[in-house]
């Protein structure tokens, strides 16, 4: 029977950290189901789903930390199971841009929690403009659940990023 790992690690960045993560993983005959990476500052992060029987995740759930010392990486591993599918009546990507500033990123999370709808993921960062602002931009895929109007949505979720001074797009996937 499949089973799944969640394994993340976070350290100083340099070449050849995912090939080493990837080895593990393939060596034990587990595959990789997803991943991410991101290098923040000099800090290299990265976390990956595998899937493999029994006897490979439990070896590979054993040697992360091992890996991890002798990589210089914080690791963390964590069991866990195939996400459940939900009535999902359709994917939307929120896409905004704007002044940087405290408290944007909660309002519009905020916004979307409250009408039940799943941020499927998020990327976001900063950038200093012309005139020395500092500027931020973030995107998001969103699932709107069964029940859910996207243009009510969109409504509100416009109206927020005009009462934010953000300019944005809302649009299917």
């Amino acid at each position: 029977m499949s089973q799944q790992l969640v394994i993340t690690a976070i350290g100083t960045d340099r070449t050849g950290i995912v090939s080493k993560l990837a080895r593990l993983v393939t060596d034990y005959n587990a595959n990789i189901i997803d991943s991410r990476m991101a290098v923040f500052g000099n800090e290299f992060t990265f976390i990956m789903l595998i899937c493999g029987d029994q006897a490979a995740i439990s070896k590979i759930e054993y040697l992360i930390p091992a890996l991890g010392l002798e990589l210089d990486l914080t690791t963390m591993t964590k069991r866990t199971t195939a996400r459940p599918r939900s009535q999902v009546v359709a994917h939307y990507i929120l896409d905004y841009c704007g002044p940087d500033r405290t408290g944007t990123l909660g309002a519009i999370t905020g916004l979307l929690a409250s009408h039940n709808i799943y941020i499927g993921s998020l990327q976001s960062a900063t950038s200093v403009a012309d005139d020395n602002s500092v500027q931020m931009h973030s995107q998001m895929t969103l699932e709107i659940p069964e029940g859910v109007i996207p243009a009510v949505i969109e409504n509100e979720v416009m109206g927020l990023l005009a009462e934010l001074q953000l300019n944005g797009t809302f649009s299917r996937r």
